[in-house]
């Protein structure tokens, strides 16, 4: 049973629907170090930043993230984070109670100070599913 859908309040959508409007209009400043902290920070090697990077958890994940394939290609199933899946996405759409993500993918280039890269993969998801959303460090992601 999915005791989240009992909820009259989808407090995880509201935190995706603040992430993607600072996503939308990426300012640098500082402040409390929450999800829905009210600007996009900067860093010492990241001086502007436009995305805020989540790992989701599902009601009935069992404490495992959520994780997806990093092309839209591959059709095996993930189960965790590994070569061809990723546990880390973007917030790229909130319409009432789904919210589109794309998945990121670690940084080939290991000399970079931005720790992930775009794919092409995207997934919608139902968002009466989700029990937890992680927020991570706020960076700088490339054509997004």
């Amino acid at each position: 049973m999915n005791n989240c859908k009992d909820r009259n309040d989808n407090s995880v959508a509201g935190i995706l629907r603040v992430i993607l409007a600072l996503q939308q209009n990426a300012c640098p400043d500082k402040c409390l170090d929450t999800c829905d902290r009210p600007m996009l920070g900067g860093g010492p090697t990241c001086i502007v930043c436009n995305t805020r990077p989540v790992m989701l958890y599902t009601c009935c994940g069992n404490g495992q993230p959520w994780s997806m394939p990093i092309t839209k290609d591959d059709t095996s199933a993930c189960t965790a984070a590994s070569d061809t899946c990723s546990t880390v996405f973007r917030v790229e759409k909130v319409e009432d109670n789904t919210a589109t993500f794309r998945v990121l993918a670690p940084n080939p280039d290991t000399a970079s100070v931005y720790p992930y890269v775009t794919t092409n993969s995207f997934f919608t998801m139902d968002l009466d599913c989700l029990c937890v959303c992680r927020c991570l460090s706020d960076t700088y992601i490339e054509c997004a």
